[in-house]
């Protein structure tokens, strides 16, 4: 219960939710240097850009992307910098990548939009009808579903394809966003709050090459290490979960529609098993660091033994949950005879991908602002989830559609890009998307972790009511489809 206290106290402390420009006062404003009195345009030597992205994964891509196609952002220099070398899928790789995202229906129509997801169906993707999660301490289990199972629910990618398709779309978005690899930064220089003769009206970036450019909005998209949201000084609440993700490809027993996303919650944290074809599959198992080590030096058939009995065992179960279970559901059933979904029984495993098994621990973070003055947060630089619910890249797809909102806007009106006005309504917008969605993340995370009876029957009674509600198990998954 400490943990959950302390988890539960962060989230509610941290940041300003529901700050609005009027509810700050002007000496708060510039104590947090987001007041600045109007510049003209910047006469040094060094190139002034209106907005640079730093971090060119899939949620920084995207963001260029989505700026450069902005009717309302044309004509504006837009400058996407990334570290690594550019991602050129010529022809899609005969085996699957064990990094994968679940991409919601939110996300997929972003990507739709910027003309990333024509290029995703023409290399490889997986969509699915179906979630079934069941725990492994009891027989309850909550399935979602779109209605007679005619609308996919979510896709299944492997984020170098999402890479992949943003990065041939940023080529040919060439006149409108410059995209700079192999760019390392290695200094950012914030704009005074109020003008000095000499300062920098901007936000200035130095690259280890000696260049040196200026913006007037700089994106933080550089992940959860954030060199932005450390230099600007932007605090974070984060903690460890003392767990790992193990991942790999999974060759299923026969081939199968596959159309079903399984996740089961064990005492050690959730088992996922994610489509990515009619014969194969992607594990993502979260487990204790110990149990993780011990996952990776196994032989592959011991390998998918394990995996089959974390799916199928009852091991976990007691006759007392069983019995209190069953009563439960069975009142339930009588005064609503009609609701409720039948259990499916997940595919068995027969082999992993060669040298597919990984793992990488797991953790929380959240910056208490994703803002500063000309400075924005996006993605895991703003908010690190842990894995059980498949959200982290729709969060940051989502700062994306915000963010491009607003500046648009801006631009329309004429505003300065880097005006704290707009960039405070992304804050504000997405905290209190983000925050309930983090929390109730967290709190599975911790609900789930324990077989103790109290916690196992609460959790029972909670999955068996939720899912003889389909209005309810509607309404999370529109919350979670954003």
């Amino acid at each position: 219960m400490h943990s959950l206290t302390k988890a539960t106290l962060a989230l509610n402390g941290i940041g300003r939710c529901y700050i609005t420009v009027k509810h700050l006062s002007a000496a708060k404003l510039i104590s947090r240097g987001l007041v600045c009195t109007e510049h003209g345009e910047d006469s040094s030597k060094n190139q002034v850009y209106d907005v640079i992205i730093s971090g060119g994964g899939m949620v920084g891509s995207a963001m260029a992307c989505s700026l450069g196609m902005d009717p309302n952002l044309e004509g504006k220099k837009i400058l996407l910098l990334e570290g690594g070398n550019q991602k050129v899928m010529d022809k899609v790789p005969d085996t699957y990548s064990t990094r994968v995202s679940s991409i919601s229906p939110g996300s997929a129509t972003l990507l739709s939009g910027i003309g990333a997801w024509d290029h995703i169906i023409n290399m490889r993707y997986k969509p699915y009808q179906k979630m079934q999660v069941w725990d492994a301490c009891s027989d309850a289990l909550i399935t979602f579903d779109k209605e007679n199972l005619q609308d996919e629910m979510a896709y299944i990618v492997e984020n170098d394809i999402i890479v992949a398709a943003l990065t041939k779309q940023l080529d040919s978005l060439s006149d409108n966003v410059k995209v700079k690899y192999r760019s390392k930064v290695v200094k950012y220089t914030w704009p005074m709050s109020c003008q000095v003769a000499d300062s920098i009206p901007w936000v200035q970036v130095n690259l280890a090459s000696g260049e040196t450019l200026q913006t007037k909005l700089l994106i933080g998209a550089d992940g959860p290490n954030s060199m932005v949201r450390r230099q600007s000084g932007i605090p974070t609440v984060k903690w460890n979960y003392d767990q790992s993700a193990v991942v790999a490809v999974l060759h299923l027993s026969e081939p199968t529609e596959n159309n079903v996303a399984w996740q089961r919650f064990l005492p050690t944290g959730p088992i996922a098993m994610l489509p990515l074809s009619s014969t194969q599959s992607s594990l993502v198992w979260s487990t204790s660091h110990h149990h993780a080590e011990e996952l990776l030096e196994l032989d592959e058939e011991s390998f998918v033994d394990a995996i089959n009995s974390a799916f199928w065992s009852n091991d976990n179960q007691s006759e007392l949950i069983e019995t209190a279970g069953s009563l439960f559901h069975g009142a339930l059933s009588a005064l609503m005879p009609s609701a409720g979904s039948a259990r499916q029984l997940p595919p068995s495993v027969a082999g992993i991908g060669p040298k597919s098994r990984v793992m990488f621990p797991l953790g929380m973070g959240h910056a208490s602002e994703y803002i500063r003055h000309r400075v924005a947060l996006i993605g895991d630089a703003a908010h690190r989830v842990h894995p059980l619910a498949g959200q982290g890249a729709n969060l940051g797809f989502g700062d994306v559609v915000c963010l491009t909102k607003l500046l648009s806007h801006a631009a329309f009106n004429g505003k300065d890009l880097g005006a704290i006005q707009h960039l405070l309504e992304y804050e504000t917008e997405r905290q209190r998307h983000n925050l309930p969605m983090m929390a109730a993340i967290d709190l599975m995370k911790h609900l789930y972790s324990t077989n103790a009876a109290p916690a196992v029957l609460l959790r029972t009674f909670g999955l068996q009511a939720t899912n003889m509600l389909p209005s309810l198990k509607e309404q999370i998954m529109a919350f979670a489809s954003k």
